[in-house]
């Protein structure tokens, strides 16, 4: 079975920077597509950023090119985002999301992603 659990979301003001953190658990972690979706209040899911099975390759939505970014580390089976200057338009609850069968990452739907986190909330003043 595999958990994600994410870390790092608090609140922030505008143009501040947070880092969050998604611990992965199993052996299996460099073979899959890792995302980060997001979802605020009374709005549907979104994609936010992807990375392949190896890193390679990098995804984003164009909300956040720029701003944010994705990496991971194998060897700790973590994935993380890098958020910079924020936007109070941030603010939503960020998933982490894992694929074992599309790996190359640039899947952008949910419905393709396997195992989810249960999610930190990001809040972003003005």
């Amino acid at each position: 079975q595999v958990q994600l659990v994410e870390t790092g979301g608090g609140l922030m003001q505008a143009g501040g920077s947070l880092r969050l953190s998604c611990a992965v658990s199993g052996r299996t972690f460099g073979t899959y597509a890792m995302a980060w979706f997001r979802q605020a209040p009374g709005k549907e899911r979104e994609f936010v950023a992807s990375i392949s099975w190896n890193g390679g390759s990098t995804y984003y939505s164009d909300s956040v090119k720029g701003r944010f970014t994705i990496s991971r580390d194998n060897a700790k089976n973590t994935v993380y985002l890098q958020m910079n200057n924020l936007k109070p338009e941030d603010t939503a609850v960020y998933y982490c999301a894992a694929s074992g069968t599309y790996v190359g990452g640039y899947e952008r739907t949910a419905g393709l992603y396997d195992y989810w986190g249960q999610g930190t909330q990001v809040t972003v003043s003005s």
